[in-house]
């Protein structure tokens, strides 16, 4: 299912650059406690542009992690973004829920970018004034969803959940931070190769994009203006010291992407105030692997005119500090929060 209590499950988040992966244990008043987190690099070549290209470097590299963190649950779950996923909001006439069950593939015909035939669908109900019913619709490509299920079989596990990564996140941001009723907020999840976004007003998420524009960009310019090998610029995009380079050192190369970066959400932004009854997101949310790099808080900040912060997918969840030392939580939270989206679900959601 797409949009997905029954039985926990295992989140494995797996993205162009890295795998993530967080089991959760539900216990009293909705409180959860974190019994495993890992987060392992991956091949750039391994997955492009959400496509698998090597599926055997995928499982070794997550089978690994597994066993790392000697996770027994067979119950995981997968998250799909991308152009091979889309998501409407659409108005239907007045009907029952067996009759819209009936219906909906033709429904969706009129609505999706791809051939209805070649998706899975999900939905639901978001209200009705009478006449007509408000649905969310969400459709994967089959080849894309088997693609990332596939892996989940070859590792041997249950492919219990596949859901969408602008709702995983928002999933993650509201379990931590609660459902934020008085504003207008903007997700937004930085990965090497996109970046979602999920626009969340009084409560509800109204507006939904997968921009191609992330991490690598950062990658990539370092690469160009310092002549560093991939893993190199890596290393300094994520702060360390490489001979007389560090993040302080090429902050106007860091600076320069992020400027692209902010153009491409301001453009997004404006196309969403033009579609809605809103001209204004008063906060911005960042989560994803790339949300760190040096000073895009304060550029966004500055160009948007919205408050920003750094998402903690764990802020609501209790650990134990001997075996998730802090200063690595800290490090990794911000890209696990897909993943931690996932293990608040369950099978059967």
């Amino acid at each position: 299912m797409l949009l997905g209590k029954k039985k926990g499950i295992v989140g494995l988040d797996i993205g162009s650059s890295a795998i993530k992966l967080v089991e959760l244990k539900a216990g009293k008043g909705g409180r959860f406690s974190l019994l495993h987190a890992g987060h392992s690099p991956l091949s750039p070549e391994a997955i492009v542009e959400g496509t698998v290209m090597d599926s055997s470097l995928v499982v070794e590299v997550a089978q690994r992690l597994i066993q790392e963190q000697g996770v027994k649950n067979p119950g995981f779950g997968v998250s799909l973004s991308g152009i091979s996923v889309a998501i409407r909001k659409i108005q239907v006439p007045a009907m029952s829920e067996a009759e819209l069950a009936e219906s909906i593939h033709w429904e969706a015909e009129q609505y999706l970018p791809f051939d209805v035939n070649e998706v899975k669908l999900d939905y639901v109900t978001l209200g009705n004034d009478g006449d007509t019913v408000d649905v969310l619709l969400v459709a994967a490509k089959k080849d894309r969803i088997a693609d990332y299920t596939g892996i989940l079989t070859q590792l041997g596990k249950v492919p219990a959940l596949v859901d969408v990564d602008v709702f995983a996140l928002q999933n993650a941001y509201e379990h931590n931070y609660g459902e934020a009723h008085d504003k207008v907020i903007a997700l937004v999840n930085i990965g090497a190769h996109i970046m979602n976004v999920n626009i969340l007003a009084r409560g509800q998420s109204v507006f939904w994009r997968d921009i191609v524009f992330g991490g690598n960009a950062y990658t990539e310019a370092i690469q160009r203006e310092l002549n560093l090998t991939r893993e190199q610029a890596e290393a300094v995009k994520t702060g360390e010291q490489l001979g007389d380079h560090s993040p302080q050192t090429i902050l106007g190369v860091l600076n320069g992407v992020s400027e692209d970066l902010a153009a491409e959400l301001q453009k997004t932004f404006e196309f969403f105030y033009t579609t809605s009854s809103h001209d204004h997101i008063e906060e911005i949310v960042l989560a994803g692997g790339a949300c760190q790099v040096l000073n895009l808080d304060g550029m966004l900040r500055e160009r948007l005119g919205a408050r920003v912060e750094v998402m903690n997918p764990f802020r609501e969840i209790a650990y134990s500090e001997s075996q998730f030392p802090p200063e690595w939580l800290n490090r990794h939270a911000p890209s696990m929060a897909v993943a931690v989206g996932m293990a608040l679900r369950t099978a059967g959601d």
